[in-house]
């Protein structure tokens, strides 16, 4: 429907704007971004992780039988991919810096495209499945932004090339793989709709359980903790009204 489409164009491109606030808010106040991006991870996370599990994940189940494998194969598949990226950061530093910068650019890139398919699937499913994604989603868009843009400066960019190449590869791409991915995903099946949903929450979970709470539970910030209740405390408020 052509109204889902707007709506869902309009979260991805919300979603670049964060990103794209992120990236500026680290270049304008980095002391300030650097003490309180914690809490917007540990928001995320709270969010991400109730949406699949309350949400996302269940509906997925009901739509095809064979969800719990492919949920798997989400969790599995950014698992995989995180060391592939890894290996390349960490285990193959060459002697040029720039390439860190270039390798992680393009891999945040992918996972923000990936944002976007997500942005699809879950708006097909539903407006309410959508809005739910979006919230969390668009938390953990703010430090990707900041994440992406320290990361080429310190490996050898310039800071105007570093906002050029942070705003394409975490911000741009997002909007593109909702534009990419929505005329094939609005067409589909319903059972290969829970396949994709099932797949996207597996994503989302690693992403949360993972990546983000990770992340908090290093740094040990005073409020993450309650940063992170937040962000489950109103997924689950939201989930119960609509129930």
């Amino acid at each position: 429907m052509e109204h889902t489409f707007w709506i869902a164009f309009g979260a991805s491109t919300l979603a670049a704007i964060v990103t794209s606030i992120g990236i500026f808010v680290i270049r304008r106040f980095e002391n300030w971004g650097n003490k309180n991006s914690i809490y917007f991870i540990s928001f995320a996370a709270g969010i991400l992780i109730s949406v699949s599990f309350l949400h996302i994940i269940p509906k997925s189940f009901l739509m095809n039988p064979k969800a719990p494998f492919y949920l798997l194969g989400g969790y599995v598949a950014l698992h995989m991919f995180n060391r592939f990226i890894n290996a390349f950061v960490c285990d193959k530093i060459p002697e040029s810096h720039y390439e860190i910068g270039l390798i992680t650019m393009f891999g945040i890139g992918f996972h923000s495209f990936i944002d976007g398919v997500v942005y699809s699937i879950t708006f097909t499913d539903s407006i309410f499945t959508g809005v739910l994604t979006t919230i969390g989603m668009i938390l953990h868009e703010f430090p990707e932004g900041i994440i992406t843009y320290l990361l080429l400066v310190r490996s050898g960019f310039k800071e105007k090339t570093s906002i050029i190449l942070a705003f394409v590869a975490a911000a741009l791409t997002t909007p593109l793989g909702m534009l990419v991915s929505y005329p094939y995903i609005s067409v589909i099946h319903r059972s290969l709709l829970g396949t994709f949903l099932a797949f996207s929450a597996g994503a989302l979970v690693y992403v949360g359980a993972t990546h983000l709470l990770p992340q908090a539970e290093k740094e040990q910030k005073k409020y993450s903790f309650f940063a992170l209740c937040s962000g489950i405390f109103i997924a689950v408020i939201i989930v119960c009204s609509k129930a």
